[in-house]
C-alpha cells in the first residue's frame, strides 16, 4: 500500500494499523465543494466532531470501531446523511454527493 490515496487525503505519518479513519470528500456533480461541514454522529445520533471540508472537498475523522454517521451541511443544499462503518486497521472512504 502506498502512502496516499489516489486523489484524496494523503495517509503518510498515520498509523493506519492503530487508527479506525473515516475520510472523502463532498462533490456537487463533478466539482469539489470547499466550506462546507461534515458532521460525525454516534450511533444513537448524538454529535461527536465536526470539519469544514478544505479547498479540495476533503474531509478527515479519527474514530472508534462501529457505525457512525455523516452529516453533510453546504450552502444550497439539503443536509445529507450517510452511515458508515470505522474500524481499526481500515479507512473507510466515503464521496458525499450534495
Amino acid at each position: 500500500m502506498c502512502g496516499a490515496t489516489e486523489g484524496g487525503l494523503s495517509l503518510d505519518g498515520i498509523d493506519v494499523k492503530k487508527e479506525a479513519v473515516i475520510q472523502g470528500q463532498v462533490v456537487r456533480g463533478e466539482e469539489p465543494v470547499a466550506g462546507a461541514y461534515v458532521r460525525l454522529l454516534d450511533r444513537s445520533g448524538e454529535f461527536t466532531a465536526e470539519v469544514p471540508t478544505s479547498a479540495t472537498g476533503h474531509f478527515r475523522f479519527f474514530a472508534g470501531d462501529g457505525q457512525w454517521t455523516l452529516r453533510t451541511l453546504a450552502p444550497k443544499a439539503d443536509p445529507v446523511d450517510r452511515v458508515v462503518q470505522a474500524q481499526v486497521g481500515s479507512v473507510a472512504e466515503v464521496t458525499v454527493a450534495i
